[in-house]
């Protein structure tokens, strides 16, 4: 009986001891360099592959194929000295959190913000932004050296001269000091809401279930002799291939599978007020969506058709004069803060015990997580204490700051949930802190001092699609299920996150040093820099005052989220789920939302005639249709810069 009780713990110890192994870390050590240039290269110097901009990162996943494959071979010749499913999981959180650092909406924007002003005032003598707000830009966050940025801009130049490295490290150095503090804070957060998700509610989280597969049982042999793995992996693959040869070879078929390739073209008033319709058949957006629940996958698609007969209904009845009509933006701000605020008040229970574990008065037993609560509790303050004096030194007011980062946060924790119990997209970028404040108490009341400190946030808050914070609680969920060690966990995502920074500081500088930022870089992110200041000019010299009309779309957008939210945990017959609401009138569902509608019907047909036996036998089929095209995808990516060519890119175009 004593033997029975302590063996899972003595399980767990094994696994945590086989999990965040020293080789495994090193591993890892070894190919987050890779990892960030790679994503630099493909994303910024060719942006053939947006692999970042995807709810389950592409690079990562085909890393971990390699690997997998490599230790696969290496199992055979040494049994016992294979990597585990713990250290593959390793290996593969490290390369995710590369990514949310390397990605296309985080690093990559920053480096488009920090370099504007000074280039553009330098080459636009005539713009007015020195007059009408230049005193106000905090010096130490950005770059003003201009020989340096010459060879930034330009090229045929290298980085590896002190005269060009040595203006970047000031403002790289504060910012990468107010990043790991924000990750740092993202980390505390995940601590306190970590096991009432994984644990008590049991969240899905669909966005690990590739990963884990392919690791699951040693050498992984169950998922990659599944025969319908492999069919929809010849399929996605297949079209990649043809669609990338198509591209050499014109006169090969081309299979137009992405956002921009297919649409419905409308020409009749009203029908035109709601655009063209793109239908996209992203194989892995298909994959993805068999995995969300259908209620959330039906809502999806049904809320992104709503929201485009919202402008048609407008426009037929003349509300399409008014601006902004039918407030679009306002509503997914309302929506997308409503759920956080609605998520914190269900769980409320639960923080109000590991308020009271933390002061040592509660009834749960916080000694396995990756942090005591106290010590996550007391470093959430000590990152906000921070984060307040951070800004206030860059000119904001204390009474704009805890606000502006309140609803940072918020945003956050609203994707992070919908991520680990639906697994959707997440790119809401009309959805920021800045412009709910402006939209709410206009520019006038937050004065020109506030309005710049927010400008320079826009690298940070422009999109959220490869947010650290969604990533760090999958990752503990991946650990949780190959047993890893929690603690361990936690500062080898954190280390990663600092190793992955300076790495990406290396390759944009040494990529744009020599391609030129604005000659070879066809990704570089020049419009973070220009979207953040233009809009600045607009706030400052024209003035944006507090919009009722779109303080009452925020509010709707916010109640009906909390009516939907009512309505579907009491009625299970209830077929709209709140954060569909969200995502739909969110700019996240203007790639997927035709490959959800598939999905969901796909899903739909097999659980209604085939019953769960039939939908859990189709899973290896719908992993294909992900690793296939990541697959391909990478493929592509690697030929490119190799051959110094464009080549075919699976998302986006």
């Amino acid at each position: 009986m004593t033997s029975a009780c302590q063996s899972p713990h003595r399980d767990e110890r094994i696994g945590a001891a086989r999990g965040v192994t020293l080789r495994a870390v090193l591993l890892g050590a070894a190919l987050v360099p890779l990892s960030c240039y790679w994503v630099i290269i493909i994303e910024v110097r060719w942006y053939t592959l947006d692999g970042s901009c995807t709810p389950l990162f592409v690079t990562p996943v085909f890393m971990l194929a390699v690997v997998t494959a490599g230790n696969l071979l290496w199992g055979r010749l040494a049994p016992r000295r294979a990597l585990t499913q713990g250290e593959l999981l390793t290996v593969y959180i490290m390369l995710v959190m590369s990514v949310t650092m390397a990605g296309h909406d985080t690093l990559q924007n920053m480096f488009g913000s920090i370099t504007h002003y000074a280039w553009y005032t330098h080459q636009n003598p005539n713009l007015p932004w020195p007059e009408t707000f230049g005193s106000l830009v905090p010096r130490h966050l950005q770059v003003w050296d201009l020989e340096a940025l010459h060879g930034f801009y330009d090229g045929n130049s290298t980085i590896y001269r002190w005269s060009n490295l040595r203006p970047w490290l000031a403002p790289l150095g504060w910012w990468s000091a107010l990043v790991m503090v924000l990750v740092m804070m993202m980390l505390c957060l995940n601590v306190i809401f970590r096991r009432a998700w994984t644990e008590h509610e049991r969240l899905a989280f669909p966005i690990i279930q590739l990963p884990l597969a392919m690791t699951t049982g040693g050498a992984a042999t169950t998922f990659f002799r599944a025969r319908l793995m492999w069919a929809g992996f010849v399929i996605a693959a297949g079209i990649g291939l043809l669609n990338g040869l198509h591209q050499f070879y014109p006169t090969l078929p081309f299979l137009g599978v992405r956002f921009a390739d297919t649409w419905i073209a409308f020409h009749a008033w009203p029908w035109t007020a709601g655009g063209n319709l793109p239908l996209s058949f992203y194989p892995f957006a298909i994959g993805l969506a068999y995995f969300l629940p259908l209620d959330l996958s039906f809502s999806c698609w049904f809320f992104y058709l709503f929201r485009k007969f919202e402008n048609v209904g407008g426009a037929t009845l003349g509300f399409d004069r008014a601006q902004d009509f039918p407030y679009i933006n306002a509503q997914a701000s309302g929506a997308w803060v409503g759920l956080a605020v609605f998520l914190l008040w269900a769980t409320r229970g639960w923080l109000r015990q590991v308020w009271t574990t933390a002061w040592g008065r509660g009834p749960l037993d916080d000694s396995r997580e990756p942090l005591r609560y106290r010590s996550a509790l007391l470093a959430l303050a000590a990152g906000a204490v921070f984060v307040a004096a951070f800004w206030h030194y860059a000119g904001m007011s204390w009474y704009a700051i805890a606000p502006f980062f309140g609803l940072y946060f918020l945003l956050a924790l609203a994707m992070t949930r919908v991520r680990a119990e639906l697994g959707a997209p997440h790119e809401i970028y009309f959805v920021n802190p800045a412009q709910i404040m402006v939209t709410a108490l206009g520019t006038e009341t937050l004065g020109s001092r506030n309005l710049v400190g927010m400008a320079q946030t826009h690298w940070l808050n422009r999109c959220y699609r490869n947010h650290p914070m969604p990533n760090q609680l999958e990752g503990f969920k991946l650990g949780e299920v190959a047993a890893v060690d929690r603690r361990r966990l936690l500062w080898v995502m954190f280390g990663t996150t600092a190793l992955a920074m300076v790495a990406t500081y290396w390759a944009h500088l040494h990529e744009s040093y020599r391609s030129g930022a604005l000659v070879k870089d066809l990704g570089f992110k020049w419009w973070a820099g220009s979207e953040a200041f233009g809009r600045l000019q607009h706030w400052i010299e024209s003035g944006e005052p507090a919009q009722g009309a779109n303080r009452i779309a925020t509010a709707a957008g916010f109640l009906f989220v909390g009516a939907l939210g009512l309505l579907h945990a009491r009625f299970g017959w209830w077929p709209f789920h709140p954060a569909g609401y969200a995502l739909g009138v969110s700019y996240a569902m203007d790639y997927f939302w035709f490959a959800f509608f598939i999905a969901w019907l796909a899903k739909l047909v097999l659980v209604r005639y085939g019953g769960m036996r039939i939908h859990r036998a189709a899973v290896p089929f719908f992993l294909g249709l992900i690793l296939g095209d990541y697959t391909i995808g990478s493929i592509w990516a690697i030929i490119g810069p190799v051959a110094n060519v464009e080549t075919y890119q699976i998302f986006i175009r």
